[in-house]
């Protein structure tokens, strides 16, 4: 028989949703599948474990256009227009494609870009002072070259950052827009919408109120008697990049489709826009800093693959040092290795018609667009802002995703799980904890909480030069032992303290016995339920016995937890056990301790 041409999976016949719930109901035994396979997002939408063609699925219009000739950004600090210049040239021979240019003063134009291609190079600058006298400058030097990229006045980024809105803006934005009218592909309106992901709030947020300041600001400016063609000719959008990569691609996407909507309304069908992504503040660590590479890789893809037009990757050293030639350079790459080996960017819209990406990029739009509504419905942005209302919703979705980072159920490799035992950090680059002012937005790792808990670790090796030890005692049970060893030695190690590889026992007495006079501060039992039932209590008598001030936890979850701490059980890990709670009651005993 001829198989050749038989279509691919030809003998596996499709399978109904019917039947698939059949086997995945059989398979739960009893367990609730809402809870257990269903995921309910922070955006309040519920994403389903399977889609197939008798899903319905609702397609979103205008989600935009897979940029094929994607800008790979790298900033340039600029003290001086030669070092500029040089840095700019650096980054240019490293294969960078658009520099943004942080300018702190003016500085000569002819200078900072001597010798780069307009024609080929993307520029964009971040200007704080004299942007009339500087764009003017630019645009001379421009005359005759395909000047494309962004101007960002930071004019909303201040704004939520504090509390003040500088109405000398809008003014200055109308004077950029009449200079720069020969260059229709370089942007002066730049609104920035990373300063709400940053600060902990979720996508849904994060879109709606970018657009809700975009309203504000085209209200402004056609008050000034600015054409609403100009302004959404000129639109350059900042949005920062999530870790939840499908969640982050459906954003961009609706991001897209209701910004044609919102333009719609003004009569408007045709514009220019351009929309340039950052990765988040908020994703990255100082702890095994080596991970926010990959961190940085997998926000850059789900960004291109919702089309947008630019990606800024910072470098992954960026939130403790300033950055390296090598961290810049690293950077740098993970776009070029994703357009050009990748095809990132290459294919034509590769994510239309996913099932799954078309409906989680629906359920945000939705969201998205009720909030919008809402608060415009209250007063518009200034209002909302200025009275509270979008930093007090922020706030509430921040809390949450601290305590889903906290309890572990959100996992950051080297921050809440996996941490690096072999890395030393010095205690001032780590956090102090969150010190925030609830009326305005502060950008933020999410990870401020358990640094400070590695902070205090790290002041009090420098103070007494000793780092607290921590033992794993095991007996009974192999296979549970194991896995509850290894799971604490997960969790503790989260504190910076040194843990010990497991040590295994032929019984409860003999473990309580050596761990009791061992040189460890800490020791945690492994064993299984049974085994716990069975010698838990004798194994705290018999440590007690011999050590009255080590901290002793178990590794699970005991049904007579009661009794075990009344014969002096100091605490328990386990699944639900709450990281930052844990560990500071171990950190004040140890302490204590050890200081006695």
């Amino acid at each position: 028989m001829n198989n050749k041409n038989k279509p691919l999976f030809s003998e596996f016949p499709p399978v109904s949703t019917e039947q698939w719930m059949e086997r995945v109901t059989a398979d739960l035994k009893g367990a609730d599948f809402n809870k257990k396979l269903v995921w309910k997002n922070l955006n309040g939408i519920n994403i389903q474990p399977c889609y197939n063609s008798e899903s319905k699925i609702t397609q979103l219009k205008n989600t935009g256009e897979n940029s094929q000739t994607l800008v790979n950004y790298r900033k340039v600090p600029v003290c001086c227009a030669e070092t500029g210049n040089d840095l700019a040239k650096k980054a240019i021979e490293e294969g960078i494609s658009g520099l943004i240019f942080q300018l702190l003063d003016t500085v000569p134009v002819a200078e900072l870009l001597k010798d780069i291609d307009l024609n080929q190079i993307t520029v964009a600058f971040d200007i704080y002072n004299n942007t009339i006298d500087f764009t003017k400058d630019l645009v001379a030097f421009a005359q005759g070259k395909d000047l494309k990229g962004y101007l960002n006045t930071s004019v909303i980024s201040n704004y939520v950052t504090t509390g003040t809105f500088d109405d000398n803006q809008v003014e200055l934005i109308i004077e950029v827009i009449k200079l720069t009218k020969d260059f229709p592909k370089f942007k002066v309106l730049t609104i920035s919408g990373t300063e709400y992901l940053d600060s902990g709030a979720n996508q849904v947020q994060e879109i709606a109120y970018t657009l809700n300041s975009l309203v504000f600001l085209t209200e402004k400016l056609k008050e000034k008697g600015v054409a609403v063609q100009e302004i959404f000719n000129n639109l350059n959008f900042l949005l920062a990049i999530g870790l939840e990569y499908f969640v982050e691609i459906g954003k961009f996407r609706a991001f897209n489709s209701l910004l044609a909507e919102v333009i719609a309304k003004y009569g408007i069908t045709d514009y220019n826009k351009t929309i340039t992504a950052k990765t988040s503040i908020w994703s990255k660590s100082i702890t095994d800093a080596e991970t926010n590479l990959l961190r940085c890789t997998t926000e850059a893809m789900s960004a291109i693959l919702g089309n947008v037009d630019g990606v800024l990757i910072d470098p992954y050293d960026k939130e403790f040092k300033s950055a390296s030639d090598f961290s810049n350079r690293i950077a740098g790459n993970i776009t070029t290795i994703l357009k050009e080996e990748s095809y990132f960017g290459k294919v034509s819209n590769p994510v239309d018609g996913s099932y799954y990406i078309e409906e989680v990029s629906s359920k945000i739009a939705e969201k998205a667009l009720e909030l919008f509504k809402s608060i415009e419905a209250k007063g518009g942005f200034y209002k909302a802002f200025e009275n509270e209302t979008i930093q007090q919703q922020i706030a509430e979705i921040r809390l949450q995703k601290l305590k889903l980072i906290s309890q572990r159920r959100t996992p950051m490799v080297g921050i809440n799980k996996y941490p690096n035992l072999m890395e030393t950090v010095e205690a001032s680059l780590l956090s102090k904890g969150e010190s925030t002012n609830p009326k305005v937005l502060t950008p933020r790792r999410a990870s401020l909480e358990i640094e400070a808990i590695r902070r205090k670790t790290e002041e009090f090796v420098s103070t007494t030069n000793k780092r607290p030890i921590v033992e794993l005692a095991s007996y009974g049970n192999l296979t549970m032992r194991k896995a509850r060893a290894a799971f604490a030695y997960d969790f503790i190690g989260v504190s910076g303290y040194n843990v010990l590889q497991e040590k295994s026992f032929e019984s409860a007495e003999k473990a309580a016995e050596l761990s009791a006079k061992s040189e460890s501060d800490v020791v945690v039992m492994c064993s299984s339920d049974d085994d716990y039932n069975e010698t838990a209590l004798t194994f705290i008598k018999t440590f007690r016995a011999l050590n009255s001030t080590k901290v002793l936890l178990i590794a699970g979850a005991p049904t007579n937890m009661d009794e075990l701490t009344e014969a002096g059980l100091d605490g328990c890990v386990n699944m639900r056990s709450d990281v930052i709670a844990t560990i500071s009651s171990i950190q004040s005993k140890v302490q204590q301790t050890i200081k006695s």
